[in-house]
């Protein structure tokens, strides 16, 4: 499973290498990193800190899963180790874990008041998978734009849990917030949105992250940290290979837990869902939602890899000054290999209509006749008002509307001839054409 290296072009590679940084945050950097040399500003990334942290905050206690501290020890361990941040770097991923812990305290607290929760049907969700890159999000996103679907936004993704009300000395969520205005949450992902567009303005480009748009669900595997979100934003290589080797049994039935819990706070039509690290745990899927439907999108993989290893470069750039292109290009590809392999083993094991085939080259010619064959696939009639959404959704987002992605596989230290034999199997059984 290894990959072609060729030696690595300083030239073709240094904007991933050397990461775009506004002069407030190379300021920051600086200030903080005299500050931490000193013994001064450095952030508590231990797991005991994180822990008391969030329940300081919370005002609660239980996380409701035992085992949770030791995965989270393998995280900041492999995060203390391995990911070379930088000083602003090391508090956003404390932040981020402080948040993500509060989100469970407070997840696990309504769950204790509102057992009826575990009652809530999730019917008939759909899936979208495939390789990153392959016009996941297009598909998602025109499908949860049918108001009779309920998706998953970037604000809900990242806070679960709804901002207790005090005021009335109730700190009962009971399913949103209920007064008509909007959700407090919406502005700190607001706020999220502006600091990531100031701080990686080319990650738009590749992937544009946007406050109440539909987000991938692998973020609520963040909640027990069961979430393979740790390696796209930092080079974490113990705790990716660790993770890689876990039954995700015990994940998928948290995953499925978090899906009622929002279910339960903002009712809705059947889920669409997106997210490529379905991709190795299709069976543990079918386990925990027998009537899942999915929708794999393909795409030739010279053209993804050389995509999502751009991709996975800025966002590490994001929390990273040292950026290594070619350990980006090596783990990507490794990664990509075993996806394939997994979910075409459970393909070949569950020949029952369960899946359908969505190509890029035609998804992006002609999106609504892909959209017509996908509701047929589905048995769910394509109304006038869910397709008069979608070609309004189309008409707000087209291609390159953030700039467009320039990215070549050569500056990720890997060789097109090899990918394209080592994935030619592949692109023959879905009969996935050659962009070159």
């Amino acid at each position: 499973m290894s990959a072609v290296v060729v030696p690595a072009n300083r030239e073709t590679s240094r904007r991933y290498a050397r990461p775009y940084r506004p002069w407030v945050l190379r300021a920051a950097n600086r200030t903080l990193g005299v500050l931490q040399g000193a013994g001064l500003g450095s952030p508590d990334l231990t797991v005991a800190g994180l822990l008391a942290e969030a329940r300081r905050r919370a005002g609660l206690w239980s996380f409701g899963d035992d085992t949770l501290s030791d995965r989270l020890r393998l995280l900041v361990e492999a995060v203390v180790s391995e990911a070379r941040l930088h000083p602003l770097g090391r508090w956003m991923f404390r932040e981020n874990a402080v948040r993500t812990l509060v989100n469970r305290l407070r997840m696990e607290d309504d769950w204790a008041r509102h057992p009826e929760i575990a009652d809530v049907p999730l019917p008939r969700p759909v899936f979208v998978v495939g390789l990153q890159r392959t016009g996941t999000t297009v598909l998602h996103r025109m499908l949860a734009s049918d108001p009779a679907r309920r998706f998953l936004p970037s604000w809900e993704a990242v806070n679960i849990a709804p901002v207790p009300r005090r005021a009335n000395g109730n700190g009962g969520n009971g399913g949103g917030n209920g007064n008509g205005k909007p959700d407090p949450r919406l502005g700190p992902a607001r706020f999220a949105e502006r600091a990531l567009r100031y701080m990686a303005p080319d990650f738009f480009a590749i992937h544009p992250v946007e406050a109440e748009a539909p987000e991938e669900d692998v973020l609520l595997f963040e909640y027990a940290v069961w979430s393979t979100v740790p390696e796209a934003m930092m080079h974490v290589p113990s705790f990716s290979a660790w993770l890689a080797r876990q039954d995700h049994r015990e994940a998928y039935r948290f995953y499925a837990r978090v899906l009622r819990y929002l279910q339960w706070q903002r009712p809705g039509g059947p889920w669409v869902l997106k997210t490529p690290h379905h991709m190795e745990h299709l069976d543990v899927l079918f386990e925990v939602f027998p009537d899942a439907r999915v929708l794999q999108t393909h795409r030739d993989p010279t053209r993804v890899l050389a995509s999502f290893c751009s991709m996975m470069s800025h966002s590490r750039g994001v929390f990273s000054d040292r950026v290594d292109p070619c350990a980006v290009g090596r783990h990507w590809f490794a990664k990509a290999r075993r996806m394939i392999e997994r979910s075409t083993a459970v393909r070949d094991a569950h020949r029952d209509g369960r899946f359908l085939d969505v190509h890029y080259g035609r998804l992006v010619a002609d999106p609504l006749a892909e959209l017509r064959r996908v509701y047929e696939f589905l048995g769910d009639p394509l109304t006038p008002t869910a397709e008069e959404a979608m070609r309004a959704w189309l008409r707000d987002n087209p291609q390159h509307k953030h700039g467009r992605h320039r990215y070549r596989l050569e500056d990720f230290g890997l060789d097109r001839d090899e990918v394209a034999r080592l994935f030619a199997d592949y692109r023959a059984r879905f009969g996935i054409p050659d962009e070159a």
